[in-house]
């Protein structure tokens, strides 16, 4: 990466173990033709002069720009250096850091055992929305993936299921055809561990990140449609980026983003997502301006999480009842389902979108879960900040700047005073309160019916309203009464630009945007529903490889000019 007029070493050297394979990974994508549709240099204007949509000078020039330092910008980065011999450089809007939802997560990926098996596996659950040549792309790369965290000494091992589902099932849809090819590879520490290690060689390899970037604007050669780089905001200072090979977007997905939600998914509100803040969908006008096309707009990853609607804590924190007094209402307040069967943290989201045309609207967007003064006294509700286990926002290693929560408080008062939990010692007094959160819905009388309808199911010892276990029910009888919402979300939207088998961004012809990539949730290849578990890591892992690969094999645009190369 070279910085105004800078004087720099441009010599390429891997600083890892296994240079020798990435070599030859490359090679074997520059003979699969890889860099033919991109071969072209960008037509530019007569000698002496610039044209108006080229910047006059560059603050910082670099073979390949990652927009977006989350796990796909990590992947993109550390093979563009190590695989591509490339100079790197990564913007990230966040002040510090930087990790996306990677960082936070529980650091699952797939590692399928049969390349066909996987491909036929998404093939079913995509219902022909993801491209043939696109599932078997992945597939055929995501066997790789085991090998690859051992390359980049991650601490790692393979299970058969994941731990979300007590490692019973390592996919979605276990019954489709192909998904006994789908097993989990898990890194010890999770998410938090994983990029700290993956950071350390990106600092090892002396890849720069500059922090505080946004309101980036690609720089497209207008008769070309060549992406030469961008503009974007660094520190408040606007600045022009030269990206002599390819630009990657790796900018995550638009779960912070309030229109966008509404306008694409399914269902809304859709508060629930409990990952990175930062994303807030700035990817998708930027490509949109370049003439990208869009796809999987509608599609996300996730379940059902609590939100407060705090704004110095915007995302989700998960809640659990500590004994089996609760019960759960939907908006108006009846009870609508068997409060113990969990929802899928992944595909959990799909219980929300039942229509209900009395109310115009999604009925259980949000639900509610309701409890009494025991219930409140059992325990603390939320996360334990001395767990092993964190996830989320909830993570030990992230910085007060980016948005750590540090956790629940043992007796539940603290989050009560700050108005987390709505509360009234009658039902009325409560459905005022929750009404504040979802105003024009919830109806005090119903919301009574249904908890002394509950009470006296629980007295009765059976349920035949919705088959909860007996033995798993008890009374909601000592007020005052407490409650929260409850809504769809989870991991991450995964819309964005749509992309072909080598990652390259295409237009609304279904032609390839030179120069131009996409890696992560942004543009996530997965369709129809979200089939893969660990899927997103092995999103960033497969699509971050692949197109740095071919991204890297690419001459640069700017070769006729002088250079210190």
């Amino acid at each position: 990466m070279r910085k105004n007029n800078e004087t720099v070493d441009v010599s390429r050297r891997s600083f890892l173990k296994g240079a020798g394979a990435g070599a030859a990974l490359l090679a074997a994508g520059a003979l699969a033709g890889c860099a033919s549709d991109t071969d072209g240099k960008a037509v530019l204007a007569e000698a002496g002069t610039t044209p108006e949509w080229l910047p006059e000078s560059w603050d910082y020039e670099t073979d390949i720009l990652v927009i977006g330092y989350g796990g796909a910008g990590m992947w993109t980065a550390v093979t563009a250096a190590d695989e591509g011999q490339s100079e790197v450089l990564i913007l990230e809007k966040a002040p510090v850091r930087g990790g996306g939802n990677s960082s936070i997560n529980l650091g699952e990926f797939t590692i399928p055992v049969d390349a066909e098996g996987c491909a036929t596996y998404i093939k079913s659950f995509s219902r022909g929305l993801t491209p043939d040549v696109m599932a078997d792309a992945w597939a055929a790369e995501a066997v790789r993936n085991g090998e690859y965290a051992t390359r980049w000494e991650l601490p790692w091992q393979q299970n058969e299921g994941t731990l979300a589902s007590k490692y019973t099932e390592s996919c979605e849809y276990p019954n489709l055809p192909g998904s006994d090819s789908m097993q989990i590879g898990a890194i010890e520490g999770y998410g938090m561990n994983f990029w700290d290690i993956m950071d350390q060689h990106r600092q090892d390899l002396g890849i720069e990140v500059l922090f505080n970037a946004c309101n980036e604007e690609l720089i497209q050669n207008p008769e070309t449609k060549e992406i030469l780089g961008c503009y974007a905001d660094v520190d408040g200072k606007r600045m022009a980026i030269k990206a002599r090979k390819a630009t990657m977007m790796t900018i995550g997905g638009f779960e912070f983003n309030e229109d966008m939600k509404n306008e694409y998914l399914r269902v809304y509100p859709a508060k629930g997502f409990y990952g990175w803040p930062y994303n807030t969908g700035d990817g998708i006008p930027m490509v949109q301006h370049v003439g990208a096309q869009l796809w999987h707009m509608n599609c996300m990853i996730g379940g059902a999480n609590p939100n407060f609607n705090d704004p110095e804590h915007p995302y989700a924190i998960q809640l659990s009842p500590k004994n089996d007094a609760y019960v759960h209402v939907d908006r108006i307040g009846r009870r609508w389902h068997n409060e113990k069967t969990g929802a899928s943290p992944h595909v959990g989201w799909h219980q929300f979108t039942k229509f209900d045309d009395e109310i115009c609207d999604y009925a259980v967007a949000p639900y509610w879960v309701v409890i009494d003064q025991t219930g409140f006294d059992a325990g603390r509700l939320g996360p334990d900040p001395t767990a092993k286990l964190a996830r989320g926002m909830y993570a030990p290693s992230l910085p007060k700047e980016v948005g750590r929560y540090d956790g629940w408080s043992e007796d539940n008062k603290a989050e009560l005073e700050r108005g987390w939990l709505k509360t009234g010692n009658t039902f009325e007094e409560l459905a005022a309160e929750m009404q504040k959160v979802d105003p024009g819905f919830m109806d005090a009388e119903k919301l009574k019916e249904s908890v002394e309808h509950y009470n006296e199911l629980c007295a009765a010892g059976e349920d035949p309203d919705f088959n909860r276990p007996g033995d798993k029910m008890l009374p909601l009888e000592n007020p005052p009464y407490y409650a929260w919402p409850v809504y769809p979300g989870g991991c991450s939207t995964l819309g964005g630009p749509k992309k072909n088998e080598h990652a390259q961004v295409l237009d609304t012809k279904d032609q390839v945007i030179p120069r131009l990539y996409a890696a992560g949730c942004f543009g996530n290849f997965a369709a129809h529903t979200y089939g893969i578990s660990g899927g997103n890591n092995a999103e960033n892992m497969v699509w971050g490889r692949i197109g740095a690969r071919h991204a890297c094999a690419l001459e640069p645009w700017d070769m006729d000019e002088t250079t210190e190369a």
